[in-house]
Parts: C-alpha cells; sequence; structure tokens
C-alpha cells in the first residue's frame, strides 16, 4: 500500500503487530520525514544540523511509538518530540555561542519604525532575494519559542489549537508570541540593515 494512502492508525496498526514493525515505522518516516524536516529545518536553518536534529527525533519516535496512547494525533506528538529536539539543540548552541539574540525591545530601536524608514523601504527598489533573505534572518533573531511559534503558524498554517497542544500551552499565550514576533520581524524588515 502506498504511503499516501495509509492513516496514521493503519501504519500504527502495523507497528503493534511484531513481525511488521521495522516496515510501518518506514511508512510512517516516508509520509512525515519532508514536514518533520522542514519544521526543523526553519528553527535549526543549516542543512546538516538540521539533518542531525531530524535524526534524533526519529530515534525518540521509533522508542516512543511502542508507548504512544492515542490521547493526541500521531503527527501532533511526532511534532512535539521534533520541537523538544530543536529546543534542546539550541539551547546546546547557545552555550556555545558568545553572541546571542536576547529578545528584549530597545526604545533606541523605535526610531527604525520612523516615517523616514517607510519613504526609505519604498523608494528603494525590492529585490525578492534579498527580501526573503532579511526575512530569514529578522526570524532567527527571534527568541526560540517565537520562533516556533511564528514558524508552525505562518509556514505550516498550523491553528492555534493544534500549537497548543504541541507545546502544551494556552492559545492566548500562542496569540500573543505570535503576534509580538510579527512585530519584531516587522520592525526587522523596515529597519535600514
Amino acid at each position: 500500500m502506498p504511503t499516501t494512502t495509509m492513516t496514521d492508525s493503519e501504519i500504527l496498526d502495523l507497528f503493534h503487530h511484531g513481525s511488521s514493525r521495522e516496515r510501518a515505522f518506514k511508512l510512517l518516516v516516508e509520509k512525515y520525514q519532508q514536514k518533520i524536516y522542514w519544521h526543523i529545518r526553519r528553527m535549526v536553518t543549516e542543512h546538516e544540523n538540521a539533518n542531525d536534529v531530524m535524526q534524533n527525533t526519529f530515534i525518540k519516535i521509533w522508542k516512543g511509538l511502542e508507548n504512544f496512547r492515542s490521547d493526541s494525533q500521531l503527527f501532533t506528538w511526532m511534532y512535539r518530540i521534533a520541537t523538544n529536539e530543536c529546543l534542546n539543540y539550541l539551547s546546546q548552541q547557545k552555550k556555545h555561542d558568545t553572541v546571542s539574540f536576547d529578545g528584549t525591545d530597545h526604545d533606541s530601536d523605535d526610531e527604525n519604525l520612523s516615517p523616514a524608514s517607510y519613504v526609505r523601504a519604498e523608494s528603494e527598489s525590492i529585490d525578492p532575494e534579498k527580501l526573503l533573505a532579511k526575512l530569514q534572518k529578522a526570524i532567527e533573531l527571534l527568541p526560540d519559542r517565537q520562533k516556533l511559534v511564528f514558524n508552525m503558524r505562518y509556514y505550516d498554517e498550523m491553528p492555534y489549537e493544534q500549537i497548543s497542544e504541541i507545546l502544551n500551552t494556552s492559545v492566548g499565550a500562542l496569540k500573543a508570541s505570535y503576534f509580538h514576533a510579527a512585530q519584531k520581524i516587522e520592525k526587522y524588515l523596515l529597519s535600514g540593515d
């Protein structure tokens, strides 16, 4: 049966039959590998590191799959594991980095939102590649939790309710986090940097 036509429950049933475990896991990886990879990649950004985090994610999924209770959707459970692996990786990286963005707003940044900055932004010709690179840089500067929420809502188009299940936080807190992330990104995009 092709992966795209198998439901999660069919894959789980296959997994719970001892002789077909590896086949079931392979089907699960094929079905979700790309989504999980891009979720990780938006957080980790470098391909090699994203692959390492993805490999760790699927190892944890393999180890925990037997004990998976269907309290949540399988994909939500897998996404939560990937998210935690991203946060662990980023936490370890911050210990090694000497300079990091603290995510606080500085009063001196308010001048970037002056009418002059809007005029300057509109008068310059817009290069889509530069704009995309600047967007990626703005996202990178966000605190980890805001980056996660922004990526899941903006890129993955997840409803707040699903993000709430994955991150185990309230919908209100997620909306506030997304709002603050979007404000910081907008401020960065409008700055002259």
